[in-house]
């Protein structure tokens, strides 16, 4: 292992000489604290090392030394419901030990060692596996039933194997190689973060994420393993809006990463996760969640690491089967502490300061996503959606980590200030919004939910996009100087808007809506909209036709309950027929 000393300390960056040994990406102890740093770049036998903890008070002259081994996760049963800082460290273990000030230096291990967890095999011995293949499981949560793997690289015959209660670090099989070698097989695998986990074979985007929040459901959805932006300006609602996506999503494990957003943001998560009940299972949120929470006031090269900490077990559990969606709150600080290195190392800057080498970083994380055949011999099935906010100085999304963003993802959530200062949540902005999976989700839709899915969805964006011309004429003549049809078309746009779009995030109702029921909300909007437009034809009053009460009716149909929802259908159309059929009587 290469040992060195350190020849210049500059923030968060450490320069060693006496390193040519080490490799790219090594982990390093650093100076007699043994802080943790990773070499990211080499000059002769001068090493530039990242430091994740505070580097007040390092000098010149102090040891470096390397362990070999590039910076890697433990992934085993004890993963789901823990909190970890940015390089996996339990944060309740630390405070254990330190107390709640985190104290420099602390090694601690990021699954527990010493608790014991019940494998139930599921092959024999004699079987022959290879890599990928499930050879047991453990109960970690009443939620997770976890898959023991057999690590990638390794293939052969499984020559013992027992049922029983083992730590993570104790062998539960014992695999015999083709060339003769036995390998002691445990409940416990490393992986390196920067590196993709391996799959058989990638799928293409065909079925949605379902998320319960209508904007996104029926206008803008997401496939199982894609990936989205959510832009938006302080205050707009993104950590609301991912707070929503984790619960209701319809995804098996969630992996939330709190990357360099303000401390009482993740303290909220820390607070509302654990006391949230999964509307899925009926149990705490945290029985299928990860929380990796390094926040702005935490190490800026730790933050850096943090979404490839994430990533890299949300593809773990994703290489079991399961369906994950991966929240990353928020990309734009990750990127700031790309650029703060970069900085410190002396690099040509890019386009405001950040590295030139920005998007194909982002690139490499998103990429990572995706729906795919897992490695083994049964050809399971994972998902691992990507979802990443992205904070733009002033809401200015033509910034650099927002165009790059952008060029990558498939889904843009443009969250709006104006119509978060109007009290519209969730403020996705329906006219700069959108979603390049739409058109292979279409068949799903159809098939799933109803035929004319997509044709009420076209005739929605429709309404919306005619509404945002028809303003322009407002502001500058007023209402009155529009048509009987424009006006009833603004009419019907303001339902779109306010009964559909507007969902309240704290209603026990509203704030999941089944496609179902979005599927009826829809189909009310626009027969209030063509049966108006007829009974305009036959001579009906506008004025009349806009007081409706049966328009009250529709814009409380969000608050029906999903049991009632096609009865009360039903009788919303039977009144709207009712009260039109008066409105022509009237008139005559």
């Amino acid at each position: 292992m290469a040992k060195g000393t350190i020849v210049k300390v500059s923030g968060p960056l450490v320069v060693a000489s006496g390193m040519r040994d080490a490799n790219m990406f090594d982990v390093v102890r650093v100076s007699k604290q043994r802080l943790i740093g990773e070499v990211i770049e080499m000059h002769g036998d001068r090493a530039s090392i990242q430091v994740y903890e505070e580097t007040a008070g390092l000098g010149t002259g102090e040891p470096v030394e390397s362990t070999g081994v590039p910076l890697s996760v433990e992934l085993g049963p004890g993963l789901i419901s823990t909190i970890y800082d940015g390089i996996q460290r339990p944060l309740a273990k630390i405070m254990e030990i330190s107390g709640n000030r985190l104290n420099r230096g602390i090694e601690v291990a990021a699954l527990d060692h010493s608790k014991k967890w019940h494998f139930v095999p599921t092959v024999q011995s004699g079987a022959k596996v290879a890599e990928g293949d499930v050879i047991g499981t453990v109960r970690e949560t009443e939620v997770v039933l976890h898959k023991i793997m057999v690590p990638v690289g390794m293939s052969g015959t499984i020559s013992d194997i027992a049922e029983g209660d083992f730590t993570v670090i104790e062998t539960v099989a014992v695999l015999s190689t083709d060339d003769g070698i036995k390998r002691d097989l445990n409940l416990m695998q490393r992986w390196p973060v920067r590196k993709g986990r391996p799959y058989a074979k990638k799928l293409s985007p065909s079925m949605p994420l379902i998320t319960g929040q209508r904007v996104i459901d029926s206008l803008f959805p997401i496939a199982k393993g894609g990936v989205a932006a959510i832009p938006g300006p302080f205050g707009s609602g993104k950590t609301v809006t991912q707070h929503q996506l984790a619960k209701w999503a319809d995804a098996d494990i969630v992996v939330y990463i709190g990357c360099g957003e303000r401390g009482n943001e993740m303290t909220d998560v820390l607070n509302e996760f654990p006391e949230l009940i999964d509307p899925h299972t009926g149990q705490s949120l945290m029985e299928r969640t990860v929380l990796i929470a390094n926040t702005s006031d935490m190490p800026v090269a730790a933050r850096e690491a943090s979404i490839y900490t994430g990533i890299t077990i949300a593809e773990y559990f994703r290489d079991m089967g399961y369906s994950v969606a991966l929240m990353a709150d928020s990309t734009s600080r990750w990127a700031e502490a790309l650029r703060e290195m970069s900085g410190r190392l002396e690099e040509m800057p890019g386009e405001e300061g950040y590295p030139a080498y920005l998007g194909s970083r982002l690139a490499q994380f998103y990429e990572r996503a995706g729906r795919v055949i897992s490695l083994g011999s049964d050809g399971r099935e994972g998902a691992l959606s990507a979802i990443g906010a992205v904070s733009p100085p002033g809401g200015d999304i033509s910034e650099p980590v927002s165009q790059a963003t952008l060029r990558i993802v498939k889904v843009f959530w443009g969250l709006d200030a104006s119509l978060a200062y109007k009290r519209h949540f969730p403020a996705i902005n329906w006219l700069t919004s959108y979603s390049l999976y739409t058109d292979s989700l279409a068949g799903w839709y159809e098939k799933n939910v109803a035929p004319d899915w997509m044709t009420l969805r076209g005739q929605i964006m429709r309404l919306l996009q005619d509404e945002a011309a028809l303003e322009e004429i407002v502001r500058l003549v007023g209402m009155d100087a529009l048509s009987a049809p424009d006006r009833l078309k603004m009419e019907a746009a303001r339902s779109v808007r306010e009964d559909f779009l507007h969902q309240l995030a704290f209603h026990e109702v509203d704030t999941y809506t089944s496609l179902h029921k979005q599927y009826r909300m829809m189909q009310l909007v626009l027969k209030y909209f063509d049966k108006s437009n007829q009974a305009l034809e036959s001579g009906a009053d506008i004025e009349k036709l806009a007081g409706l009460p049966v328009r009250e009716r529709i814009g409380r149909f969000k608050y029906v309950s999903e049991d009632a929802i096609d009865e009360e259908y039903e009788r919303v159309l039977s009144q709207m027929d009712e009260e039109l059929r008066q409105s022509l009587v009237k008139e005559e």
